[in-house]
């Protein structure tokens, strides 16, 4: 169960057993020993220990594709992108699944916004992301500096794992932003708890945003400028930051849109990125390569990270056999699930010929009167697991997928940066427009579907053009006051064919029922 688990995780890392690294440049041996000291003994070891960081949000265990990190979850609903997408997305105008059944209705329960505190999915989430803070955790009490010199290690390699600890805080700092953002008053460890010896106390969504704050400012001049590929830079740090700073007055109750535009400006104004010229290569098999774009990715390979979860899962669900998974670069995949509720195709207008190339939609329905029929609207294609070249990548069984996930990229800045302008933040007017224009231009390949002006909403709008399927969706609708309206409806939300509105507290979800009865410290959210 959940409830002990998480308290006593982090000696995972310790054990270090056979680790599957992230692919490509954290692809590291790994460190067979049981104990901090000889895990830690020298600085490979360091290496191995971050590498496992970054690695439990890219594969669900040390061991392939059978086993979970999380005690008594699904490996497959257990890993953190997979999880992290059906609860930003399920319940949402921009996709459902057909597999109401699974989970034990949990996909239902996500399909329908009829979520409850037994759901596995959102149990899934919740343990993979405290999974993860604790893997950070033990990370952090072996990086100190005293630690660090007692082990013979300085100079250089102890400079790089100054980088690392500060590498380490970012991915926990995101991990709370994401707790806080799904959940609002998630249970709250670091470091400094002893493990195995407290039940984590419950932290309020308002002091949760000030420790992500916090940590995200303190560890901005401790971050490279540049990295290997998939590691994070001081630019992550700031997208972060404005992306939490978009979203203050739905976490605080007050509203912080200069802030969000100036880390947003920063990232923009670093001159590091630049748009991909070619938006669909943006989530193709080898969109690690000569992509200006992405900040910070996931990083999956088709033979190194067997997982299904993260983009296998992605592309897998988002096509059936009848449509030639071969052609989408995976041969022997193609599961029918995950595809489009109609509001998402009709922000393109008519999406069949539309001159936005955003718009990636497969089949002729896109309305849906029952969820469990995949071919009841439309698929999404924008996710691939072919190369730029129409190359399929190396894959075990001919299903993983090695297509990365981004989590931060340019044009999501570019959006940042206009709405908080939009919203009254300080900031110009012209270069928001000018940046949407950007955006637009790509899309459409000239100038003729540039915008002269805009409004807050058509924000919101281009917002779904451009980052559909990539996790925003939920946080959007809800920073837009959407989500639970009964202004703005989609097929089945709230579990009605036509839509209704869903009550207030559903936007937030359940803490998992399971950790409510076993720590005392904790008390469910208003409404379950």
């Amino acid at each position: 169960m959940i409830n002990r688990n998480y308290k006593i995780l982090a000696m995972a890392t310790v054990l270090l057993l056979a680790f599957s690294s992230c692919k490509k440049d954290l692809d590291l041996t790994p460190t067979n020993d049981i104990t901090g000291d000889k895990a830690y003994a020298d600085f490979n070891g360091y290496r191995s220990g971050v590498a496992k960081v970054y690695g439990s949000y890219a594969t669900p265990s040390n061991v392939g594709t059978s086993t979970s990190d999380v005690a008594g979850q699904d490996p497959g609903f257990a890993d953190f992108l997979r999880g992290y997408w059906n609860l930003q997305e399920l319940p949402t105008d921009e996709a459902a699944c057909a597999w109401i059944g699974d989970a034990g209705g949990g996909i239902q329960g996500l399909d329908y916004n009829s979520y409850v505190p037994s759901n596995v999915l959102i149990l899934g989430m919740y343990a993979r992301s405290l999974y993860q803070i604790s893997v950070v955790n033990e990370f952090l009490r072996e990086s100190t500096d005293a630690k660090v010199a007692s082990r013979g290690i300085s100079g250089n390699d102890a400079q790089e794992i100054k980088y690392f600890a500060a590498e380490a805080r970012f991915i926990r700092a995101f991990q709370y932003w994401l707790l806080m953002d799904l959940f609002g008053n998630p249970p709250f460890i670091t470091e400094e708890n002893k493990v195995g010896k407290e039940s984590p106390q419950q932290i309020t969504r308002a002091k949760l945003f000030e420790y992500v704050e916090s940590e995200l400012l303190a560890i901005e001049p401790l971050l490279k400028e540049t990295n290997e590929y998939g590691r994070v830079t001081k630019a992550a740090d700031w997208a972060l930051l404005a992306r939490l700073y978009l979203n203050a007055g739905v976490y605080t109750g007050t509203t912080k849109y200069n802030e969000a535009a100036q880390y947003a400006a920063k990232v923009i104004s670093s001159g590091r990125y630049s748009l991909h010229p070619v938006y669909a290569n943006l989530f193709k098999g080898d969109n690690d390569k000569n992509n200006p774009e992405v900040i910070l990715s996931i990083n999956y390979d088709g033979v190194k990270t067997q997982n299904y979860g993260g983009t296998t899962y992605l592309i897998n669900a988002a096509v059936n056999g009848d449509m030639g998974p071969a052609g989408f670069g995976i041969p022997n995949g193609g599961w029918g699930g995950n595809r489009s509720r109609p509001n998402l195709p009709n922000l393109f207008g008519d999406y069949k010929n539309t001159k936005d190339k955003r718009a990636m939609f497969w089949g002729d329905t896109p309305n849906i009167t029952d969820i469990s029929v995949f071919k009841q609207g439309l698929a999404v294609v924008k996710f691939t697991n072919l190369t730029s070249t129409g190359a399929t990548p190396a894959s075990v069984g001919g299903t993983y997928c090695s297509t990365d996930f981004p989590l931060f990229r340019l044009a999501e800045m570019y959006l940042v940066y206009a709405e908080a302008v939009a919203r009254g933040g300080s900031g110009s007017t012209a270069t928001a427009l000018g940046y949407l224009n950007l955006l637009r231009q790509r899309a459409y390949g000239d100038a003729s579907g540039n915008l002269s002006s805009f409004t807050v909403d058509d924000i919101l709008n281009e917002r779904g053009r451009e980052l559909y399927w990539e996790g925003f969706r939920r946080t959007d609708l809800i920073r837009y006051g959407k989500y639970t309206s009964d202004s703005y409806l989609w097929p089945f939300k709230g579990g009605v064919a036509s839509g209704r509105g869903l009550e207030a507290y559903k936007a937030l979800y359940p803490l998992p029922i399971s950790d409510v009865i076993a720590n005392t410290n904790l008390t469910q959210n208003p409404g379950y």
